[in-house]
């Protein structure tokens, strides 16, 4: 139960996240905070893939999926810390 409860927090956190940066991004239009709020999106799905793969999918081993989603999630930021000045 614990486990369920720290997963929820930290896909919570990073939902958090992803919303404080899209609103200073919409406020701004700093490239920097669009990059890092595609990344902080990216990261709050691979929180709800970990949950899924966890309490739903008991049987299957979702971790693939879950390491795909997470580095799929850090390239747009990795782009935009190369790319933008």
């Amino acid at each position: 139960m614990m486990q369920a409860f720290i997963y929820g927090l930290c896909g919570l956190t990073s939902l958090l996240c992803a919303a404080l940066l899209w609103r200073s991004y919409r406020n701004s239009g700093y490239r920097l905070l669009f990059w890092s709020a595609l990344c902080f999106t990216g990261l709050t799905l691979t929180n709800g893939v970990l949950m899924l793969d966890k309490f739903i999918f008991l049987e299957t081993d979702l971790l693939l999926v879950r390491l795909s989603f997470g580095l799929l999630s850090l390239l747009p930021l990795l782009y935009g810390l190369i790319n933008d000045e």
